[in-house]
C-alpha cells in the first residue's frame, strides 16, 4: 500500500510476505551481517514481533531497491506495553499508566550505501504521517549505540543522563541483566560535540523532538550493541519541529 513519495523515494506498507522479508534481508544486513552480532543461517533478521507489526518501506522510486524499512507496533494503552519488544528488555511498569494510544518504533535501518539525511528525513515524515493518522500520543522504542562496550560511548551517555531522562512518572526501571547504569557517569562533564557526533542518527531525531530516555543502557552482546529505552511525548514535540516534518 502506497502512502507517498518524497523525492527520489516512495513509501509504503508492507502488503506481502515477500514485503516483509525484503525488509528482514535489509536488517539481517545491517544489524547481523557485517557487524560481529551472532550469525544467522537463513539470512533474516526476524522474530514473534514481525506478525504484529505494520512494516514501512522507503524504496527509490526509479527502481524499487529497498534503501529503510522499520516496523510499528500498535497498542491501545499503557495497559498494553508489555507485549511489546522493549518490555524484554526494560520494566515498564510506570508507562502502564499512559492513558493513550501508544506505537513503538523498531527494527529502523537503512541500507549502508544509501545513509544520507534524505533517507531519514523522508523516514521521520513517514513516522510522523503513521502516528498522525492513528492518533498517537506515545512513540517509543529501543535507540542502538553500535559496540557494546559502554565507556567507548561514555560522553554520549553522560549527556543523555545530564539532558534526556525520562520524566519520573515514566521512568523504566533495569530488568535486563546485563545493564550500564548513566549513575556511572555521575562525575563525567560530557562535551556536548563529542556526546552529540557519538549519539546514533535515530537518536539524535527522537531528541530534536523533545524525546527522553532510560536511565541505564541495556547491553546486548549477541548483537554487539547497547540500547537505551526512548521515548517522544507527541504533546511535547516542538512547534518548529512539529510543522517541519509536516511539511
Amino acid at each position: 500500500m502506497s502512502l507517498f513519495s518524497r523525492g527520489a523515494y516512495r513509501v509504503r506498507l508492507a502488503d506481502t510476505r515477500e514485503d516483509v522479508r525484503a525488509a528482514q534481508r535489509l536488517r539481517y544486513h545491517s544489524f547481523i551481517r557485517d557487524t560481529g552480532a551472532a550469525p544467522r543461517s537463513d539470512g533474516l533478521d526476524s522474530d514473534a514481533y514481525d506478525a504484529d507489526c505494520a512494516h514501512i518501506l522507503i524504496e527509490l522510486e526509479k527502481t524499487g531497491e529497498l534503501v529503510c524499512c522499520f516496523r510499528m507496533m500498535m497498542l491501545a494503552g499503557g495497559h498494553e506495553v508489555a507485549r511489546s519488544y522493549s518490555a524484554q528488555y526494560y520494566d515498564l511498569a510506570a508507562l502502564s499508566a499512559f492513558p493513550a494510544r501508544m506505537v513503538e518504533m523498531g527494527r529502523f535501518c537503512v541500507h549502508p550505501d544509501h545513509r544520507s539525511p534524505h533517507v531519514l528525513r523522508v523516514a521521520w515524515q513517514a513516522m510522523t504521517r503513521y502516528v498522525d493518522a492513528h492518533r498517537i500520543e506515545l512513540l517509543f522504542g529501543c535507540s542502538s549505540f553500535e559496540g557494546s562496550d559502554a565507556e567507548a560511548h561514555a560522553d554520549a551517555l553522560a549527556l543523555l543522563r545530564a539532558r534526556h531522562l525520562a520524566p519520573r512518572r515514566w521512568l523504566p526501571r533495569p530488568k535486563a541483566p546485563k545493564i550500564f547504569r548513566f549513575a556511572s557517569v555521575l562525575g563525567r562533564q560530557p562535551d556536548p560535540k563529542r556526546g552529540m557526533m557519538r549519539m546514533p542518527p535515530l537518536l539524535r531525531g527522537y531528541l530534536s523532538l523533545g524525546g527522553w530516555v532510560s536511565d541505564h543502557a541495556v547491553i546486548d552482546e549477541d548483537m554487539n550493541t547497547l540500547h537505551v529505552f526512548t521515548g517522544v511525548e507527541m504533546k511535547q514535540v516542538p512547534t518548529r519541529m512539529a510543522k517541519l516534518l509536516r511539511s
